[in-house]
């Protein structure tokens, strides 16, 4: 199958036993009828976060930390 995006021909690989397409150049990712069901349905609900104060120990602010769901499943 070729990438809709620049015509590159996609990688299939298993995450959590849904296969995903997904392009090497482009970084696209492609998911057939039902795989997003699936992944939604295997991600585990997240953990309740500690109590923070909003600043580290050594008495700097914290970053916040963008993500979700699809970078635990993407090591690409």
């Amino acid at each position: 199958m070729k990438c809709p995006v620049d015509g590159t021909t996609l990688v299939i690989t298993d995450r959590s036993g849904v296969e995903i397409d997904y392009c090497p150049q482009c970084r696209g990712v492609w998911l057939d009828r039902g795989e997003l069901d699936k992944i939604l349905d295997r991600s585990a609900p997240p953990a309740a976060p500690a109590p923070s104060r909003g600043y580290d120990d050594r008495g700097g602010y914290k970053k916040k930390k963008r993500g979700g769901f699809l970078d635990e499943l993407f090591d690409f």
